[in-house]
């Protein structure tokens, strides 16, 4: 694996030797040794200091630079990648772009925008402006969506609405939009959004659940067991729809499946 010295950090990040030993010192990132114990720093430790550097800018309290930190390290790969590498900030969140793969990295209040890539050999990492951001993608999206359902519903649902726009196949995006719908008593807008996303994405186990749910409070219970059931063969191990399905053939007077699924329920909370 390739590394760098303390010379290419200054050359890279344009960073004193000072500050590259007070990140050291402050515990965010512990580089490597060389023959004649020089520092010598991985692809990760060069976009985690830059990273760092930003957020000591911003005055974010130390104990969320080391969690977001911690993170951002974990969703970096171990070397610049030849499609190049997108970090920006959304909100709180930091959003790591590889390609078409998208990694959301928590905490962090700060404006961050970096962009790294390979050319002939040599690493480029270049801080853009706020004006220079690029527009938000689905994952960017999903993440505000996130943070706005306790603040500010309709706005939630907005951001989930785009999110599921720019990517159609963000299952995720989908579920939350509708289980919000839910929640707010817009029972119709949110199963039409169930119906949706098994258009776009096929079943999923939780998005049968969800609109199993929704079907059950709707008072259409054959519907909800059918919901149910696909939701289990999707997922055999999600013991919540088991004490559904349970629950509704007792009400129906169907107790042979109640018990089936009832003891699966239990066995599966029990192991």
């Amino acid at each position: 694996m390739h590394t760098y010295s303390v010379r290419d950090v200054e050359r890279v990040l344009r960073l004193s030797r000072s500050t590259v030993r007070a990140l050291i010192n402050a515990g965010f990132v512990a580089p490597s040794r060389g023959v004649r114990r020089e520092y010598r720093f991985s692809f990760r430790d060069l976009i985690v200091l830059r990273a760092a550097r930003a957020l000591m800018d911003a005055k974010v309290p130390r104990r969320r630079i080391s969690r977001s930190l911690e993170d951002l390290r974990r969703r970096l790969p171990d070397a610049a990648p030849l499609s190049g590498l997108s970090i920006c900030a959304v909100g709180d969140r930091v959003v790591v772009r590889d390609g078409a793969n998208h990694w959301q990295v928590d905490d962090g209040q700060y404006l961050l925008g970096l962009d790294v890539s390979m050319e002939n050999g040599v690493l480029r990492v270049i801080e853009r402006k706020a004006s220079e951001a690029p527009q938000p993608h689905s994952a960017d999206w999903f993440a505000r969506a996130l943070e706005l359902e306790a603040a500010d519903t309709r706005a939630a649902l907005h951001a989930y609405e785009h999110a599921t726009r720019e990517d159609p196949q963000a299952i995720g995006a989908w579920i939350n939009w509708g289980r919000l719908l839910h929640e707010t008593g817009e029972l119709r807008k949110a199963e039409s959004v169930y119906r949706r996303a098994i258009e776009q994405c096929g079943a999923n186990a939780l998005l049968m659940f969800n609109l199993g749910v929704l079907l059950e409070d709707a008072e259409r219970t054959q519907e909800a067991l059918q919901a149910y059931h696909a939701c289990i063969e999707e997922d055999p191990g999600m013991a919540d729809c088991h004490y559904n399905l349970a629950r509704l053939y007792e009400s129906l007077g169907e107790p042979q499946h109640a018990i089936r699924h009832l003891g699966q329920y239990r066995r599966l909370v029990s192991a």
